[in-house]
């Protein structure tokens, strides 16, 4: 078990949070280290403190929150070396249920957000066989529903080389292919130094986008008042289309486009509800039995 992992996996995760943010567009509000204001309040709170603002937070409470809300919160310590961190950073950019179902999903089990026995032991049981590819499962499911969140435009940029990092460091340590330095302690590798730091907010599946509208069933009524429209034209002009060949064109035009605009309303509701189902599996929102 990743036992020593904690401190080089945090060191990671730190070099995307970056110093203190407040950026309006993101959900956590005011921001240091990756620590948003309300866990900081919490966090105080719960020790009898005063609270403060976040930017005074000390190294030892900010150990502290990781630690306990974010690495304990996915039982990181008890996950295969590599998998630990990916699901980790995960777990402090969305939190800590989303990023478990991203490993869930990637498993193959149901995903209901909790780290428990049966997701331990796939995971190990992946990490074995065929470690590269569960970091790259776990990270393409995050970066589909990151791109769903309607602040992608804003912070997009950030969460995508996020993203890249995690995955390249994730799976040179799952991998064991990364330099080790001098001692037992495990490293993951160093990451590329990107220059200045890009924003990269809180991504909560709360900021998804709204579904696409009109709504399937808006489509198909609106499709069949059309439908029944053109059909009543075509009924009005049929008594006298054999008397005139262009009211007979006219009225086998109106008879198919009637018969277009029917099928083309049942082929918007199977869009739709295609479409709504690729956005709940994005954004784990099927519904899952047990899985933990």
């Amino acid at each position: 078990m990743a036992k020593t992992s904690f401190a080089p996996a945090l060191a990671a995760v730190l070099r995307h949070e970056g110093g203190y943010s407040n950026h309006p567009d993101d959900p956590g509000g005011p921001t240091m280290k990756g620590i948003i204001q309300r866990v900081y309040d919490g966090y105080r709170r719960g020790k009898g403190l005063a609270v403060r603002p976040v930017r005074e937070i000390e190294e030892s409470e900010l150990q502290e929150i990781y630690r306990r809300q974010y690495w304990d919160a996915v039982r990181a310590d008890e996950l295969p070396e590599g998998i630990d961190y990916v699901v980790f950073d995960g777990a402090v950019n969305s939190g800590p249920g989303q990023s478990v179902k991203w490993l869930q999903r990637a498993l193959g089990l149901p995903a209901d957000g909790e780290m428990g026995a049966v997701t331990l032991a796939a995971a190990y049981v992946a990490a074995e066989t065929a470690p590269a590819r569960l970091v790259e499962d776990i990270c393409d499911r995050r970066l589909a529903m990151l791109k769903a969140l309607r602040t992608w435009p804003v912070f997009g940029r950030g969460w995508g080389r996020r993203v890249e990092d995690v995955r390249k460091a994730g799976k040179a340590w799952a991998t064991g292919t990364w330099a080790t330095g001098a001692g037992p302690a495990r490293r993951i590798p160093v990451l590329e130094s990107h220059g200045t730091a890009i924003p990269s907010g809180k991504a909560p599946v709360a900021s998804a986008r709204p579904a696409p509208k009109p709504q399937a069933g808006a489509g198909a009524v609106a499709g069949g008042v059309a439908a029944s429209a053109v059909s009543e034209a075509a009924r009005q002009i049929a008594p006298h289309a054999q008397a005139s060949s262009t009211l007979a064109l006219v009225f086998t035009g109106l008879t198919l486009l009637g018969l277009a605009l029917t099928l083309g309303g049942v082929a918007y509701v199977w869009w739709s509800a295609r479409a709504g189902a690729r956005r709940a599996a994005t954004l784990d929102l099927l519904p899952a039995g047990p899985a933990s």
